[in-house]
């Protein structure tokens, strides 16, 4: 059982150094008011068609910023970063959800900022706050997509599994984090009898994990874990790309994973276009950030 929790583990955590700093928006869009949250933190730069940027569990909007940079001539990109991820201050997250009410602070960003059909992009658990995000404001988003995400992650290694069925799992990788903290959760698990493998390869060695108040990162684990967004789908009506990393080494869990992202987002109104990076890893826009820079001008025409 602690081998499936290890795999589930694998890249939920993401890392980078800091975010350049904000431009000036468009005199059309400035006088919309400054938006302040307690949940969420936005930086804005650039000009022209709205793009929102959501980064993964334990990374901040940092994780963006080298696509980021290439399109903010033409784009008027937002970069979110949860509070409590990096060394941001925690704010309302210190209780209660983490991914549900992020969601909803950035439907309220969309909306006071009135923004017009902005394209969502999300990583892993940022993949899955976009796709809340999408089903809550419908055509009020104008597309999505997701990178090395799923609408419920351990269907990536069983697609018959239920979210009962992992909660004690993910419920022990809540308790090992708040107990020992991320830098010291592979070892714990390993010490309890679990093999890591991938999960230990990719997410604990050398990818500078940026990390933050274990509070958030226990949270945001246990709602990537248990959250079920499958039946929601059907609300998304924008229209959705999903980009993974991939392998043709048939020895590697990664090369097995595309059945699983094409029957995890089966329920979606319009069927999904799927891109596969080959040579990547979970940091899809890390590993190969030429091929994925390309995949999204693509996706944002």
């Amino acid at each position: 059982m602690l081998r499936f929790l290890a795999l589930l583990l694998t890249g939920l955590f993401v890392a980078l150094p800091g975010v350049a700093a904000a431009q000036t928006p468009l005199p059309t869009q400035a006088a919309a008011p400054a938006f302040r949250s307690d949940r969420i933190i936005v930086e804005t730069r650039g000009r022209g068609a709205d793009v929102i940027f959501i980064p993964g569990l334990g990374s901040t909007g940092a994780a963006w910023r080298s696509t980021a940079d290439r399109l903010d001539d033409r784009h008027r990109v937002h970069l979110i970063t949860i509070r409590g991820f990096g060394q941001t201050d925690i704010g309302a997250n210190a209780s209660g959800g983490l991914a549900g009410p992020a969601a909803a602070e950035i439907e309220r960003y969309i909306r006071e900022q009135r923004l017009e059909r902005p394209a969502l992009i999300g990583h892993s658990l940022g993949g899955q706050i976009a796709l809340r995000v999408a089903a809550d404001m419908g055509d009020r988003v104008g597309r999505v997509m997701v990178v090395d995400s799923a609408p419920f992650f351990p269907s990536l290694v069983d697609a018959r599994v239920t979210a009962q069925q992992v909660e004690p799992l993910a419920r022990l990788g809540y308790q090992a984090l708040m107990l020992f903290g991320d830098q010291a959760l592979k070892g714990q698990v390993s010490a309890l009898g679990g093999d890591l493998g991938l999960a230990g390869d990719m997410v604990f060695d050398g990818l500078g994990l940026q990390g933050g108040d274990r509070r958030v990162l226990a949270q945001g684990l246990y709602e990537a874990l248990t959250v079920d967004l499958r039946r929601r789908l059907r609300e998304v009506t924008a229209p959705v790309t999903v980009v993974y990393g991939w392998t043709p080494d048939t020895n590697s869990p990664r090369n097995r994973l595309e059945g699983l992202y094409r029957y995890g987002f089966t329920d979606l109104p319009r069927p999904a276009r799927f891109v596969r990076i080959e040579g990547a890893d979970h940091q899809v826009m890390i590993d190969q950030p030429a091929r994925f820079q390309a995949v999204v001008r693509g996706f944002l025409g």
